[in-house]
């Protein structure tokens, strides 16, 4: 049985089937929705449950007591059990870009850290993936489920996607990356998917900010700008635990060295005696060098918690909402 859901404040409509979930339907109708991890991980879906009834197959991790008693769904793990009305953003896409499903293979591997692995794959030769810099691709397993990882390079560059994967020791993908994976070897991606991308039409100051592997789509976004001679100050924050976890710390350098409106501020959770910068959480550093966030566009990229506490508290220095993007995510365990 299918039903009907209402979006406000758009007034846009779509009819989601009884076995795909609210995000689903949405995205296979042209409603573009904000998400990010699409399993109930990073709560970049979550939205206001107006009127109707909904029910998830599992406890998602990003939803919280607080959010329960406010009416707010995960609409990647919601199913509809009725007719709902739901307050939700949408987002904007260029509608010339396809998702498609492809083979690829892989086509050079690199450890960049004992525990990122840096990864070039290869389409086949008649195809090209469009996308915009800062989305990710799904990797297709064999069981139907799928991994997510965010494209490295810029949209220019695309003789091949670049990766950036974190290991998970317990997890269903990543371990054999490091352990068993090898050139050649054969992939299913799809993609390009997501709602955090650069956006053009703006003339504000720009600020990334990285939590550890979510340097991999500020990397895409610095090299899209540098290709577009964007001559805004650009401002990169990439937020780390250790020296060790900032694994392209040479190439961040390069850029500021050859780009005069390029500053780049390393900050280090575990403070360590041989380090003279930062320390402390990346986005408390952000707020202890400007007093005034409204001048910014904002890119962040990393955990829930680091995108939550940002958005609270940029938003207390003066930050406009609409220009904070960002893509949350958490690596899944499949023990």
């Amino acid at each position: 049985m299918r039903h009907r859901v209402q979006i406000k404040p758009s007034e846009h409509q779509f009819y989601v089937e009884s076995n795909e979930t609210i995000l689903d339907a949405a995205l296979r109708q042209g409603i573009n929705l904000r998400y990010g991890c699409r399993n109930g991980a990073c709560g970049s879906c979550k939205g206001k449950l107006l009127t109707g009834d909904v029910r998830y197959d599992s406890d998602p991790i990003a939803i919280t007591d607080e959010d329960t008693e406010q009416n707010m769904v995960l609409f990647c793990a919601a199913f509809a059990d009725s007719e709902l009305a739901i307050e939700v953003e949408e987002v904007e896409l260029d509608s010339a870009i396809e998702i498609k499903t492809l083979p690829c293979r892989v086509h050079e591997m690199n450890l960049l850290a004992n525990d990122v692995m840096q990864i070039f794959i290869k389409l086949p030769a008649s195809e090209r993936l469009q996308f915009l810099p800062g989305q990710y691709i799904d990797i297709l397993l064999e069981d139907g489920r799928h991994r997510s990882f965010s494209i490295a390079n810029a949209p220019h560059n695309d003789d091949f996607l670049e990766l950036h994967v974190r290991l998970v020791e317990k997890g269903l993908f990543t371990p054999k990356v490091f352990k068993t994976m090898k050139n050649k070897d054969l992939l299913r991606i799809e993609g390009p998917h997501g709602s955090f991308f650069y956006h053009e039409d703006s003339n504000k100051d720009i600020l990334l900010m990285a939590g550890g592997t979510g340097f991999a789509p500020i990397k895409g976004i610095v090299e899209h700008l540098i290709s577009e001679e964007v001559t805004r100050p650009i401002y990169l924050y990439w937020g780390v635990r250790t020296v060790t976890d900032l694994y392209m710390k040479e190439l961040a350098e390069s850029w500021v060295a050859e780009h005069s409106n390029i500053q780049f501020i390393p900050v280090l959770s575990d403070s360590v005696n041989d380090w003279s910068g930062r320390t402390g959480y990346v986005h408390e550093a952000v707020l202890a060098d400007f007093d005034d966030l409204s001048i910014f566009d904002i890119y962040t990229c990393g955990p829930p918690a680091m995108i939550q506490s940002a958005e609270k508290s940029f938003q207390e220095k003066g930050m406009d909402k609409d220009q904070f993007f960002y893509d949350s995510f958490d690596f899944a365990n499949d023990q």
